[in-house]
């Protein structure tokens, strides 16, 4: 019986990557076999001065020794069933969303102001941290915070409840302030370096809009933004899918005077943001510290509305919905 080919366990394993490539590679922040996987031609031939058909084969080569080629449904359907889920504190929302958030895809929370969206970032944060017969994944997170919106006293709150360690919740949280739209992406770009190293399990954009919606305003201006934001959503998919992380990205909500029947809110993003995140939850307020979740669109679960309430303690059931 021939024996199974061996992995490639670095760069220089790759067919077509020599040393002096491997190390060009991992200054550009593409120093394992997952982040080239996830990779562009466009920016491997850039980093190495390669034609865009010998990156391709790089790329390629990187793909096939993770086993990201061509799969049966019946394999896929294996990895599937190894999506891990992270609790949000509240049972009501975490049914709403099959369990939990799904490691493998992105999950968008998006609402006008004070809905929740940052509360239950910041949630999940620490949630991550738990056990995993806890609702947690044993991970880290890291934090992109567009709208400096991120407060590390929520995170001591919050551990606190669950009573875990805050001094070692806040540093299993790494933080990255952005202050424009490349600068969001190019954060983004450098997460994949420190996944393995920090044992990164989630990953949070804090809006994802925010930037582009301001940077890119009239309509004379709108196919730039919108390629751009296309391209930075596949970005996040390519993490999650790759990483096997799970994505959680917020989103701005707009009026549409244009709307006699049906709801006159709607996403900032268009139909980019229709297509790439797995799952989609709308939040509004309802009275009090009580919010409503409604999950929009998902590709297998089924269209629902819950109520959770923010408390002190975090993210939890209210009493009089349970």
């Amino acid at each position: 019986m021939s024996e199974k080919p061996k992995r490639p366990r670095g760069l220089t394993d790759l067919p077509g990557v020599s040393s002096a490539i491997a190390d060009r590679l991992a200054v550009a922040g593409f120093g394992t076999i997952e982040a080239l996987a996830a990779a562009l031609p466009q920016e491997i031939a850039s980093i190495t001065g390669l034609s865009l058909s010998a990156s391709q084969k790089i790329i390629s080569a990187a793909r096939e020794a993770l086993d990201l080629g061509f799969k049966t449904a019946d394999e896929l359907y294996e990895k599937r069933m190894r999506v891990a889920r992270i609790t949000t504190g509240s049972k009501n929302l975490d049914k709403l969303l099959g369990g939990g958030v799904e490691t493998q895809i992105i999950t968008e929370f998006y609402g006008e102001y004070g809905s929740g969206k940052t509360q239950i970032c910041h949630q999940l944060c620490v949630n991550v941290q738990l056990p995993r017969d806890g609702g947690g994944l044993e991970g880290s997170a890291v934090y992109v915070d567009c709208e400096g919106t991120f407060r590390p006293e929520r995170i001591v709150s919050m551990s606190r409840a669950l009573g875990l360690d805050p001094q070692r919740a806040l540093k299993n949280v790494i933080v990255a302030r952005a202050y424009n739209s490349d600068h969001q992406m190019l954060i983004v770009d450098q997460v994949k370096d420190i996944i393995g190293e920090k044992n990164v399990k989630l990953l949070v954009v804090d809006s994802v809009t925010g930037f582009f919606r301001a940077e890119y305003p009239g309509r004379e201006t709108l196919v730039m933004r919108q390629q751009k934001l296309n391209k930075h959503l596949h970005s996040l998919s390519r993490l999650a899918y790759t990483y096997e992380i799970a994505v959680v990205v917020t989103n701005q909500v707009m009026a549409r005077p244009d709307v006699v029947f049906g709801d006159p809110i709607a996403a900032v993003g268009g139909h980019v943001l229709f297509h790439v995140p797995g799952a989609r939850v709308f939040l509004r307020k309802l009275r009090g510290s009580k919010r409503v979740a409604r999950l929009v669109d998902s590709p297998y679960l089924p269209e629902g509305e819950v109520v959770f309430e923010i408390t002190e303690d975090g993210i939890r059931d209210p009493s009089d919905y349970e």
